[in-house]
């Protein structure tokens, strides 16, 4: 998004949102006490609009911030984009700088933004994390097509005994067919939770978000009980 464009997007946050930061050790997850916390528009990082510290739970205070009118998300219309986007930098006593661009902070409710922080090395580098646009308002490529029934070529378990609730999940950080793609092992209520926050707005109904989320867990479970992507390694 343009200098005039991001100008356009901040003049049309007419509305409040929330956000908060929670800040951990990337080490051993424990949280991050008086970390320096800092707040700006996406697109002007260095104007910053809040800085805070955390707490000894390693959150900052629930931050009241400007964003788009509500009606934005609750529209189809994606030439107006319903969410403003935030950056959030973080600095701490003996860990790397921490930088996320890109935190979606929408009307009425409250944005959870976690950073996880690297302890400091002897380089003092600085780390960046940007978020991309959400799934509803991006311009995307279609999901890749899967075949409706998955050849069994090899022998052994391919149905599990019984549907079970998984406390990882593997994500394969690209198509099923590509062996160089990374896999990352997510905590199950994690990864439903960042799908949900990927797929629908926190907006919605309660009826709506709750029907979405059953479905995107019954998918996964469908995924873990067939051993679909048994072959991925």
């Amino acid at each position: 998004m343009g200098a005039v464009s991001k100008i356009h997007a901040m003049e049309e946050n007419i509305d409040k949102g929330k956000l908060q930061v929670t800040i951990r050790s990337g080490t051993d997850n424990h949280p991050v006490e008086n970390a320096l916390v800092r707040i700006s528009y996406t697109g002007v990082p260095d104007s910053f609009i809040e800085e805070v510290r955390t707490d000894e739970s390693g959150q900052t205070p629930v931050l009241e911030l400007k964003s788009p009118p509500l009606e934005y998300s609750m529209s189809a219309d994606q030439e107006k984009q319903p969410y403003a986007e935030y950056t959030v930098q973080v600095e701490a006593e003996g860990y790397e700088k921490e930088e996320v661009a890109g935190t979606e902070v929408l009307p009425k409710v409250l944005a959870k933004q976690p950073v996880l922080l690297a302890a400091r090395n002897i380089t003092d580098s600085y780390q960046r994390i940007v978020i991309p646009p959400h799934t509803l308002f991006g311009d995307y490529p279609p999901k890749i097509e899967e075949a409706e029934v998955k050849p069994i070529e090899e022998s052994g378990e391919i149905v599990l005994s019984k549907v079970v609730i998984p406390e990882y999940v593997v994500v394969h950080d690209g198509p099923a067919n590509d062996p160089s793609a990374s896999n990352y092992y997510v905590r199950y209520r994690d990864y439903i939770k960042n799908v949900a926050s990927s797929e629908i707005y926190a907006t919605w109904p309660d009826d709506t978000i709750r029907a979405n989320v059953l479905a995107i867990m019954s998918f996964t479970l469908n995924r873990v009980y067939t051993e679909w992507y048994r072959n991925v390694h």
